[in-house]
């Protein structure tokens, strides 16, 4: 960004949304919560290659962009499927044998590495500061009932147990056995061992996206079969992204634990996947706090050989699933939906973008 974006005071927010990127934003366009479009930069110049990922060549090939909000999905595939509109960026699952039959319609998988479901623990407050319970969790929970409950269909999931996703290079399920399996038995022991007391766990349930709204009642069942008492409050996603900065004690606004999705392209190792970082406060919300698993972060960092690097990223694996930063909850995929022949060329990257992209006819 310009030097004078960049030095906007850190407690403002910005208003200036210039960058240097193959589109402009029309802010005299922009309709919050309704319309966002983007225009081609003729000024911009791309590299020579062809388009890779989010780096090569970005040539823009249209000459608007508009981004439309259809609350509504049934709504959003009537649109496409009449041609008023040319691609939807995330159908929802249930939907997408309808979009599957039109001869009209192509799905497409611009991120093939998917994207990985997550709980997330709250060390700071009991029983989750104890590491005994947050074991008892990854005991009692597997990864098939999440997946079976929000996405259903086998073709758009895989179970895996591997934190740094099946299909990439540091993918390995050293330190898994016997967990994810919902071992009930054994996470009533450990709650035992670890004397629980039966405090609610106040479990935030997203339920205005459709790729999460189905997550928090199955941790609930699955924790209330492990002998945990469960408080699921429900609340729309900006109020738990909200509040999952807050530090307070759960029942005073505070919370135990949350469910999210990271995107392939965020966790493929120990450095650049947040919930690892167990760096007590300095760590994402949750604040997990570990030396041990910080020395490990700070070697694979300093690591340039792969397969020390994999040797190191197992440790961590280990040692996640030991002391508990969070707990992964299988792969999923979500292919976009766009006009068959209209719309061509949709890079292969871990989010949308609009560069290399053609439209054809009207």
């Amino acid at each position: 960004m310009p030097k004078r974006v960049a030095e906007t005071n850190p407690m403002e927010q910005i208003s200036d949304f210039t960058g240097s990127g193959p589109f402009m934003f029309k802010r005299d366009e922009w309709k919050p919560g309704e319309k966002t479009v983007y225009v081609k930069f003729a000024d911009y110049k791309p590299r020579s290659e062809p388009a890779s990922g989010l780096s090569g060549g970005k040539v823009v090939k249209v000459d608007r962009v508009e981004w439309l909000a259809i609350p509504d999905h049934q709504t959003a595939v009537n649109a496409l499927l009449a041609g008023e509109i040319d691609y939807i960026e995330a159908p929802p699952h249930d939907l997408l044998p309808v979009l599957k039959k039109d001869k009209g319609v192509a799905l497409v998988d611009w991120n093939p590495l998917g994207n990985q479901y997550t709980f997330r623990f709250n060390w700071t407050h009991p029983p989750f500061n104890n590491e005994k319970v947050r074991r008892a969790v990854i005991t009692a929970f597997n990864q098939e009932d999440f997946l079976k409950a929000v996405i259903g269909d086998p073709a758009y999931y895989k179970t895996c147990k591997a934190m740094f996703l099946c299909g990439s290079p540091l993918q390995s399920t050293k330190g898994m056995d016997g967990l994810l399996d919902s071992n009930f038995d054994k996470a009533k022991q450990l709650l035992k061992e670890a004397g629980y007391d039966g405090t609610p766990i106040v479990l935030m349930h997203s339920t205005d996206l459709i790729v999460l709204t189905n997550l928090a009642p199955v941790a609930a069942d699955l924790l209330r079969r492990a002998g945990f008492t469960v408080d699921m409050q429900s609340m729309d996603w900006q109020t738990l992204v909200s509040r999952r900065t807050k530090k307070d004690p759960p029942s005073q606004g505070g919370w135990h634990a949350f469910l999210t999705s990271w995107v392939a392209a965020d966790i493929l190792n120990p450095v650049m996947a947040g919930f690892f970082n167990s760096g007590c406060d300095k760590a994402m919300f949750g604040w997990p706090c570990d030396e041990q698993m910080e020395k490990l972060r700070d070697q694979f960092s300093r690591e340039s050989d792969a397969e020390k690097q994999k040797a190191i990223a197992e440790d961590v694996q280990e040692r996640a699933m030991q002391i508990g930063t969070h707990i992964h909850l299988g792969q999923w995929y979500q292919p976009a939906a766009v006009r068959k022949g209209v719309i061509e060329g949709l890079p292969t990257t871990p989010a949308p973008v609009f560069w290399n992209v053609t439209k054809k006819g009207s």
